[in-house]
């Protein structure tokens, strides 16, 4: 391992590398609310004709976004561990996503929204893999629950909350059912997510890493191939990032999929839009807590508890939707179902943002930090995987039963498997984790 200069000792306040990176959240979380979450899934679904289609081709797009993503990643990440070339590749990403989500506000058509939603997608997943490596770069092991819980919680009060603002006030002025204020909001997510990258671009850099080899393709696909096996082979990080696919695979789907799921059901856009500024406002401290409580009672407790507070919104989610299918959509039942969506939206800003960030500091404290790039590739891999296959179940349960209630349903078992690995295999990851830290610490001595 080579690094361009050592660590401080540990300190109360942020530096500015640290604050640079935690404002990379702040930055591309619009693009997160506005497009994957809000405002875009609303407009996509009504532009396809709002039944169960929009739900469909969304959850198709989005699968295809993620895994064209999920194939790249473990490849890219091997290469971005290499002297210079992390910076290189979550710049180009995160230029490209900004680029294609700016073109989205030029098309009408649904199947060219799709392309550019597909597209834009890829850009900022693939950004947001090297920003996630970057993490050992910029802070010490000690600090990363509290950096990593930060960068969601600053996601969540200015990339979030002030331009999902601005973009509700474009919406309300000039119309809800208006092209011309989506695409509004559409140039203001990338204007924001571009414009408050430049503190990463010019104050964040690759403290971590391997020269590059004379052979690099070769040396490459050697690397992925070591990688993988040093992941299988170890236990306790193997099961971490199995439960990891299992549960962020019922998050991300959570995330994609409910304005879409609440527009098949007929709930008020303005409705939804305004119960999603609540799961920001509530994710903010939250989040923090999650840090803190993490450093208190651990890591793995903290995202179990996420996990069966997830298990609850799902089941929040069917009845919803059930109860709109089996009265043939009374209005009573469409009422109650416009409650039951703001308790969800609660719920997951209660623990959204913890089980992300405390998933991504736990897993840097299993890696080798020389090599983080590659090991997040893989933890992203995962990770897209299981955004490929949620969607994708939603998708095809809703279109064979006719029902999305259904679709929504079948998330219970990827949390439920989740939440069941994390517990009965967290002796092992605890030992994998003290292993970790000792070979740091002998690596540091050297």
């Amino acid at each position: 391992m080579e690094s361009k200069k050592g660590k401080s000792a540990p300190r109360i306040r942020f530096t500015k590398t640290e604050k640079s990176w935690i404002l990379y959240d702040w930055a591309n979380s619009v693009y997160a609310t506005n497009i994957m979450a809000a405002i875009f899934p609303i407009y996509f679904t009504s532009v396809c004709g709002g039944d169960t289609a929009g739900m469909e081709w969304w959850g198709y797009g989005t699968s295809l976004a993620t895994l064209i993503v999920a194939l790249l990643s473990p490849l890219l990440g091997a290469i971005g561990d290499y002297r210079g070339m992390k910076k290189k590749f979550f710049t180009f990403f995160m230029a490209f996503g900004v680029m294609c989500t700016l073109l989205m506000a030029i098309f009408d058509q649904w199947q060219m929204l799709l392309i550019g939603y597909v597209l834009s997608y890829i850009g900022f997943a693939g950004s947001c893999l090297f920003y996630d490596s970057f993490l050992t770069d910029v802070t010490t092991r000690e600090r990363m629950d509290k950096v990593s819980a930060w960068g969601y919680a600053m996601g969540y009060i200015g990339g979030s909350t002030i331009p999902f603002l601005l973009s509700i006030v474009i919406l309300l002025v000039m119309g809800m059912d208006n092209p011309l204020a989506v695409k509004l909001t559409v140039v203001l997510t990338s204007v924001w997510w571009g414009l408050f990258s430049i503190p990463m671009l010019k104050n964040v850099h690759q403290e971590h890493y391997l020269e590059p080899p004379k052979h690099l393709v070769r040396n490459t696909f050697s690397n992925v191939k070591s990688t993988l096996g040093s992941i299988v082979g170890n236990r306790g990080l193997f099961l971490f990032v199995l439960a990891y696919f299992c549960y962020i695979d019922g998050v991300g789907t959570v995330i994609h999929m409910s304005t879409s799921y609440g527009e098949t059901l007929g709930l008020d856009s303005v409705g939804m839009i305004l119960a999603l500024l609540v799961t920001q406002v509530v994710a903010v401290p939250c989040s923090i807590l999650f840090g803190r409580l993490a450093n208190r009672v651990g890591a793995i407790p903290m995202i179990g508890a996420a996990i069966v507070m997830y298990f609850c919104i799902c089941l929040v989610g069917f009845y919803m939707g059930f109860s709109i299918e089996v009265s043939g959509g009374a209005e009573a039942a469409r009422k109650n179902a416009e409650i039951l969506f703001w308790m969800m939206a609660f719920m997951v800003g209660m623990v959204q943002g913890g089980i992300q960030a405390l998933s991504r500091s736990y897993f840097s404290r299993l890696i080798p930090p020389s090599k983080s790039n590659e090991y997040f590739g893989f933890f992203d891999i995962f990770g897209k995987f299981a955004t490929v296959v949620g969607p994708l179940l939603v998708s095809l349960v809703t279109t064979v039963t006719g029902r999305s209630s259904l679709g929504i349903l079948s998330l219970l078992v990827l949390f439920a498997a989740g939440g069941l690995i994390l517990f009965f295999g967290r002796s092992h990851m605890k030992e994998t984790e003290r292993k970790a830290l000792q070979e740091k610490a002998e690596i540091s001595e050297k």
